[in-house]
């Protein structure tokens, strides 16, 4: 569907609106009402529209933005463009799909991951060890994974939220993937006690640490 304008586009999203949808995702701290298989539905009949993601990223629209993401070219954007666009990132999943659909594809990801760990942001920070829990699981070559452990040891426990959610995920997936540092990572996980008691659904994974590295070693063996 080429041709779309942004004015149709935004109107198409607010016919989307759904008043429960909306009541879901703000519990989870994201701004809008639209059901996320639709949206995709919408970024699937739209295909890839780099010009028309930029101008629905400028409308600030969270929705909007989410679309974007879906429809844009991942390789096209410029160290300083996704810079830009992390720090304007105000909502979880805006920020998720920034870094998944987008920055992780980008030839700056390196950079970026680098830049980015040691922001003073904690929320830019986050999006820095997101990169490197990537990069533990399927590139882990050149990265001290023993002085990622320091940091975590020494960090993870007063960061706030969503920097602390990051560094626990790349806490566990260096225990899961690296055999060798299996017992450090599960110790540290103990001692920290971060997302102990975290409320976890049956059948689901607890995000606590030691938990999810010994299930996740468990299937894979």
């Amino acid at each position: 569907m080429t041709g779309a304008t942004t004015a149709g586009v935004l109107a198409e999203l607010a016919a989307l609106e759904d008043p429960r949808a909306r009541q879901v995702n703000e519990k989870h701290g994201d701004d809008h009402g639209v059901n996320l298989g639709k949206l995709r539905a919408l970024a699937k009949r739209l295909k890839t529209q780099q010009e028309l993601a930029l101008e629905l990223w400028e409308t600030g629209d969270t929705a909007a933005r989410l679309l974007a993401l879906l429809i844009c070219r991942p390789k096209a954007f410029e160290y300083g463009d996704l810079d830009r666009m992390m720090r304007e990132a105000r909502t979880p999943k805006v920020h998720d799909w920034l870094v998944n659909y987008v920055v992780k594809k980008n030839p700056h990801a390196e950079e970026l991951r680098l830049a980015w760990s040691g922001d003073p942001d904690p929320v830019v920070a986050s999006a820095g060890w997101a990169l490197t829990t990537e990069r533990v699981a399927k590139t882990p070559e050149g990265l001290d994974l023993a002085g990622l452990l320091d940091v975590i040891e020494a960090e993870m426990k007063a960061a706030p939220d969503r920097l602390q959610w990051a560094m626990n995920h790349c806490l566990a997936q260096v225990g899961i993937d690296h055999a060798e540092h299996r017992g450090r990572a599960i110790g540290i996980g103990e001692r920290l006690e971060v997302l102990k008691d975290y409320p976890t659904p049956p059948n689901c994974t607890s995000p606590f640490a030691p938990v999810w590295i010994t299930e996740m070693v468990r299937r894979h063996a």
